[in-house]
């Protein structure tokens, strides 16, 4: 990524953490400067003049500028470390009150008493992480899980499996002998095997192949399902729950391909 890029890139994530367009374009070129005065910002971002003034007033409240009351007026940027920490903070205080107001709201349509077998599905990797890890910290009995593509096994997910109580059996499968040992290195506590999924993989990869990205099977009645999709690598999961689910049913049949019979999570 060149140095046009990073700044664009820089700019666009500021703004999707709450800044607007020229706050973000101000910020990002004082960090470029040692100090800077709104005559050499506004060259450098195209920001107007007059809306840097506004800019940095902005920049100052958040606390990611320092102001020196000279003639004319110097700004410089709090260092990166300390940039970085301020709107991480301000961020998860937002989520944290996100939280606590859905939290609050009144629930006016009740769940079913009657339980219905269902099939949802969800698209992103961020999210289908989450409700990976959600999944493995909810589990009481046993995990199962079949890592089609290693990019997938990331620490995140690692320090979740390694976290899992001691009376539940964590069992991981792979599609290749390395990626099995690269598992076993990591969740030294969880039983490993190479998967016989290995025919859901293309033989020749391509950008036209959807490959399995993850299965995985919790308490042998919740079970995620994931695909990488073609061109965008982005991920696509299906999710189900109830002993008797079709979907539950068959991905249990198919992930004891690999495991020993007395380890079949069927």
């Amino acid at each position: 990524m060149d140095t046009t890029d990073s700044l664009e890139d820089a700019i666009e994530v500021l703004q999707q953490l709450g800044l607007k367009e020229y706050e973000a374009r101000c910020f990002v070129g004082l960090s470029r400067l040692h100090t800077g005065t709104a005559k050499r910002l506004s060259e450098m971002t195209e920001v107007p003049r007059t809306r840097v003034y506004d800019a940095i007033r902005v920049l100052e409240a958040h606390g990611l500028v320092e102001i020196q009351h000279s003639s004319p007026q110097q700004f410089r940027a709090v260092p990166l470390e300390e940039a970085t920490d301020t709107l991480r903070d301000q961020y998860e205080d937002r989520i944290d009150r996100l939280h606590r107001a859905l939290d609050s709201i009144e629930v006016i349509d009740e769940a079913e008493d009657t339980p219905v077998q269902e099939v949802w599905s969800m698209f992103g990797r961020g999210a289908i992480k989450n409700r990976t890890n959600q999944l493995v910290e909810q589990a009481t009995e046993e995990v199962v899980l079949v890592v089609g593509d290693e990019s997938l096994l990331t620490d995140d997910l690692v320090a979740t499996l390694n976290d899992v109580g001691g009376g539940v059996d964590v069992l991981i499968g792979a599609l290749t002998e390395p990626l099995r040992e690269r598992i076993e290195a990591a969740v030294p506590a969880a039983t490993t095997f190479t998967s016989g999924l290995g025919w859901l993989q293309a033989a020749e990869p391509s950008d036209d192949d959807t490959a399995i990205g993850r299965l995985l099977l919790v308490d042998r009645g919740t079970i995620l399902v994931s695909s990488i999709v073609p061109d965008t690598h982005e991920e696509r999961a299906v999710f189900g729950d109830g002993f008797e689910n079709g979907l539950v049913v068959i991905a249990r049949r198919l992930m004891a391909e690999g495991l020993l019979t007395a380890r079949d999570p069927g």
